[in-house]
């Protein structure tokens, strides 16, 4: 019985899968969206708005946030050093003197700031996102897009570069009181 469960199966056109679908791979939009965010950084840059000081970086944090439809508490940092905006592309940055460790209380979600965090903003969308992870029981997994859910603009959805996500209520990401 087992030598015809062995001979129904093909080894060769398992392989032959195998093996095509490996040459198929091709980097999908996300992740070619990714590497040029990265390599273009100095480009983008050019014709930015920047903004030194804490004070002053938290503000005008707050302000692109408001503007693209975004939760003031998506970005909990205050020592923040720099921030620039290139409108013309949408490309962001912030740097801040050390990683930075928040949790979301309402989610009960930690969330990790590398001391450079980057992102192209739109409406109600942040994409291409470096520089940060939330942590997923005991894994910290790359954060690479947010974004408030067309269909029902009381949730955001945070993806990562493999495409899962989890979505959560947008309040929970509201600026929180000190």
């Amino acid at each position: 019985m087992s030598k015809n469960v062995s001979q129904s199966r093909k080894p060769k056109d398992v392989y032959k899968k195998l093996t095509n679908d490996s040459h198929n791979h091709r980097p999908s939009s996300h992740q070619t969206n990714l590497m040029s965010s990265l390599e273009t950084k100095p480009d983008q840059r050019q014709g930015a708005e920047i903004f030194n000081g804490g004070s002053t970086c938290k503000q005008k944090a707050n302000e692109i946030l408001s503007t693209m439809n975004l939760p003031k508490g998506l970005l909990p940092l205050d020592n923040m050093t720099e921030i620039g905006h290139n409108k013309t592309t949408g490309y962001i940055w912030i740097k801040i003197n050390k990683n930075v460790q928040h949790r979301f209380k309402a989610i009960g979600r930690n969330v990790s700031y590398d001391s450079e965090v980057t992102a192209f903003v739109e409406n109600r969308r942040m994409r291409s996102l470096t520089g940060i992870k939330s942590k997923e029981l005991l894994l910290w997994v790359t954060i690479s897009e947010i974004f408030v859910n067309d269909q029902d603009q009381t949730k955001i959805t945070f993806a990562n570069p493999t495409g899962l996500s989890r979505t959560f209520p947008i309040t929970a990401f509201e600026e929180e009181e000190k």
